[in-house]
């Protein structure tokens, strides 16, 4: 931007001709078009509404503008190595304080990771816990595989609970690490049998049985829905009181109906599953900050999957890095009830004009929770 102006020479009344040039606005990249609120549609139409790429260049094409696939894929990596991913290392040292935090993983295919066709990557995604929901935080993390490293290296130094399914790689983490607690979910435990009384004839020894085994983690759930408004000492208390009993003949009866179906058959196997799981199914009773099931990490990978089904694979291993932060912004953002795109945009812009920071202190205004963002962002109340 020039800036013009003239100043007479009053001994030769001869005119001088100043030119100013006013610094350079900080560019997102260099010498490109993208924009923090150009990059904050298309990150949060993609992450948030799960519009794919090719349809927005198709849109963008009908107005005269012609922004392929490649070079909107190519932003958003760039936006997230470059900035987001500072305010992601952020949220991830505040996960690791939290009591609880919930886990769970999903498939998906990378294209160009270099292993065969067809080879399964995963994304996984930590959450905390209720406990800590006045700063919510929902992290992704892509890895190659399903394998106990990932999340031991995600939770270095982690000391709390973590509520998962039944998966044995974090029964394995638990038995690796000190200060570690794995609490089991009561609702993968229920699915098992539910599904069973809508396929299995009700008049069958097998359906009565998973009839039954719904029907008591049922009232395991009601007696303790019961509580939630308590404190957590008063909901311990009673836990021990009023659902322990409950659990104690649930385990009870588990153990003595699994003789009394064939060994093989799907209500065995929910049966044992449910005894091989105990320790962890218990977890709950002795700590009120535990919730009885993992719904809340279902809940939080559930936009992966659903944005999955639109843009079905996933082009590289870059991309996939990408998608693990730029969701979990969304996903944390969302969680805090902030305007999404709104919030990216003031990300972005923050990230450029800090870009040569040494220090880090900044990104605590930046988290959805800061007052500042809150003040500003926050989703109108009904």
């Amino acid at each position: 931007e020039l800036y013009f102006y003239s100043v007479v020479n009053a001994p030769t009344r001869s005119k001088v001709l100043y030119v100013i040039r006013a610094d350079r606005p900080a560019d997102l990249f260099r010498n490109s078009i993208a924009t923090p609120s150009l990059m904050a549609f298309i990150i949060a139409s993609k992450y948030a509404l799960h519009i794919p790429l090719d349809r927005h260049s198709r849109d963008f094409k009908g107005e005269g503008v012609d922004l392929c696939t490649n070079t909107m894929a190519n932003w958003m990596i760039k936006s997230s190595d470059m900035y987001l991913s500072l305010l992601y290392d952020e949220l991830h040292k505040q996960l690791l304080v939290s009591h609880v935090v919930h886990a769970d993983e999903t498939p998906f295919e990378v294209i160009h990771d270099g292993r065969s066709a067809g080879s399964n990557s995963y994304m996984w995604v930590y959450r905390t816990g209720e406990c800590d929901n006045e700063h919510p935080i929902i992290l992704y993390d892509y890895q190659p595989t399903r394998r106990l490293d990932h999340p031991d290296e995600f939770l270095k130094d982690y000391k709390g609970t973590l509520v998962t399914d039944g998966y044995q790689v974090y029964h394995s983490l638990e038995k690796k690490r000190e200060g570690l607690l794995v609490a089991g979910c009561w609702v993968h435990a229920k699915r098992k049998f539910a599904e069973l009384v809508k396929a299995v004839d009700p008049n069958n020894s097998s359906g009565i049985i998973a009839a039954e085994a719904t029907k008591r983690i049922s009232k395991i759930f009601e007696l303790n829905n019961k509580f939630n408004d308590l404190s957590k000492e008063e909901r311990e208390k009673q836990r021990q009181l009023v659902v322990k009993p409950r659990v104690d003949k649930f385990f009870a009866w588990a153990k003595d109906a699994i003789i009394k179906v064939p060994a093989e058959s799907a209500t065995a196997k929910g049966l044992q599953y449910c005894i091989n799981q105990e320790q962890f199914l218990r977890a709950f009773l002795d700590n009120g900050d535990i919730p009885m099931s993992n719904n809340l990490a279902e809940q939080a990978i559930r936009p992966f999957t659903l944005g999955g089904k639109n843009w079905v694979t996933t082009s590289s291993t870059h991309d996939a890095e990408a998608s693990a932060v730029l969701y979990s912004l969304i996903g944390t953002a969302k969680a805090s009830k902030l305007r999404l795109p709104d919030y990216i945009e003031y990300l972005l812009t923050e990230l450029v004009n800090h870009a040569d920071d040494t220090k880090r202190d900044f990104l605590l205004d930046l988290l959805p929770w800061s007052d500042k963002v809150q003040e500003q962002f926050r989703l109108p109340q009904k």
